[in-house]
């Protein structure tokens, strides 16, 4: 077993937490003074993930023995080992500035089984980089990644929280504390700094196209944003864009009184991004690789089919019924089950381990909370509230075709369970808003009562 947590960890982390905290409490007291709204969630979120990132590191060396948080980790540890040597390698190693067949680095290359696999290497370079304020050690590394990470998370609650000053709290809830983004979205994983980029891609989407704030930090921020989320995961991406270019239409087209033109424009604009998605994805189908349009639908097959093939007899694989059919129709016929997959699954009765049965709870209550939402409001009143927000329609779009992509090319739960945690605060989000603009601000939405 590679033990990638060592005595040195536990030696240094309480000096690392001192830090972070210390920097937290300076940052919440002159940001957030005595009063604000959303200082009682400031602290409390960082803790989550702090906590999300202790207990995915210790449930990968202790239960699992090791796993891509630790793999991520052993390559920042070669990287770093060249320092020593020379600052200049060590650059030269981060920037990915010399080919793997250069001798003079045979020494560290050769042991960076993933050097020339850019979406994991871009994790061990940033964990690398990290890691040189850390003495390369795991878990002070790993709450030092959980509290960069909360950044994107604290900007997409900032972006919510700015537009629905009346649901703090529960916008909060939605953004801050569910228990799959606080574990999987914490640790030294790809998921952790894409939550990050897309909590800033979202926020930066909100000031720069609604609130017109050009400010250089938000610019370099969402660009930021944009590259890693891009770079480590771009179906994110494909998701994303169009979700926030409706986004930004249907707020704009709010402002316009006429029905048919406002009805024109959403048809035009609708049409031009289906049209433009289209062209992109034929133009650029070498640089999407595997993510192209021609491409996707055997690439999700063909995870589909091999995930399912070494984790089934584990009871952590799952099926959609009747096969796929490694076609774009075959996928869409799919559509509603790989939705529900990934939003309300597994069912309590499908776990087989500890872990799969929290993620069994919290994926019955989004579909308890779901059917209580068109229970107690209705479809038809659900659907009109839908239609007349434009950032309700934001976080469905997202989180449903997210939803969709993740759900269908899975095939395992476990798998899953980590690559869904990006649609789940914008499905959440939507759920909160749809309820409570139809009920007191005082009715739990958890209330058993319908």
């Amino acid at each position: 077993m590679y033990e990638f947590i060592t005595l040195l960890d536990y030696f240094l982390l309480p000096f690392y937490l001192v830090i972070i905290y210390v920097i937290a409490t300076t940052i919440r007291n002159h940001q957030y003074p005595v009063g604000h709204p959303w200082r009682p969630y400031f602290l409390p979120g960082l803790t989550a993930k702090i906590l999300g990132a202790l207990f995915i590191g210790f449930i990968y060396q202790y239960y699992y023995g090791g796993g891509d948080t630790a793999n991520y980790f052993y390559h920042a540890q070669v990287i770093n080992s060249s320092f020593g040597e020379s600052p200049e390698k060590w650059f030269n190693l981060i920037l990915h500035l010399q080919p793997w067949y250069e001798g003079a680095y045979s020494e560290y290359i050769s042991k960076l089984w993933w050097y020339d696999a850019p979406t994991e290497y871009i994790v061990c370079c940033i964990t690398a980089f990290l890691g040189i304020f850390t003495f390369t050690t795991y878990l002070p590394t790993s709450v030092l990644l959980a509290s960069i990470a909360y950044t994107g998370i604290w900007a997409l609650f900032r972006t919510f929280a700015t537009k629905y000053p009346a649901y703090i709290k529960y916008v909060a809830m939605s953004v801050l504390f569910i228990p799959s983004t606080i574990m999987w979205g914490s640790g030294i994983f790809k998921d952790s700094i894409c939550m990050f980029g897309v909590g800033w891609l979202t926020y930066g989407a909100f000031r720069l196209l609604i609130n017109r704030d050009f400010r250089p930090r938000i610019i370099i921020m969402t660009i930021v944003s944009f590259y890693l989320v891009g770079a480590i995961k771009v179906y994110i991406l494909l998701a994303f864009i169009p979700a926030m270019i409706l986004w930004i239409l249907f707020t704009y087209s709010h402002k316009i009184q006429s029905r048919f033109t406002r009805f024109m424009l959403k048809l035009v604009v609708v049409g031009a991004s289906v049209g433009g998605f289209l062209v992109f994805s034929q133009k650029f189908a070498t640089e999407l690789g595997k993510y192209s349009l021609e491409n996707v639908a055997k690439t999700s097959y063909t995870t589909s089919s091999y995930i399912q093939s070494v984790s089934g007899d584990q009871g952590s694989g799952y099926d959609l019924g009747g096969g796929l059919d490694p076609s774009l129709g075959g996928m869409l016929k799919k559509f509603p089950l790989a939705v529900n997959v990934s939003l309300f699954r597994p069912y309590i009765w499908e776990t087989r381990k500890p872990i799969q049965l929290l993620n069994a709870i919290e994926a019955t209550l989004f579909l308890w909370v779901t059917i209580k939402i068109l229970l107690s409001i209705g479809p038809r009143r659900a659907w009109k509230t839908i239609s007349d927000d434009p950032t309700i329609q934001f976080c469905l779009i997202f989180a449903i075709v997210f939803a969709f992509a993740v759900g269908i090319s899975s095939g395992n739960f476990g798998t899953l369970s980590r690559y869904r945690i990006p649609c789940l605060p914008f499905y959440s989000m939507a759920l909160v808003l749809i309820y409570y603009k139809h009920n007191p601000i005082y009715k739990n939405i958890l209330s058993f009562r319908l």
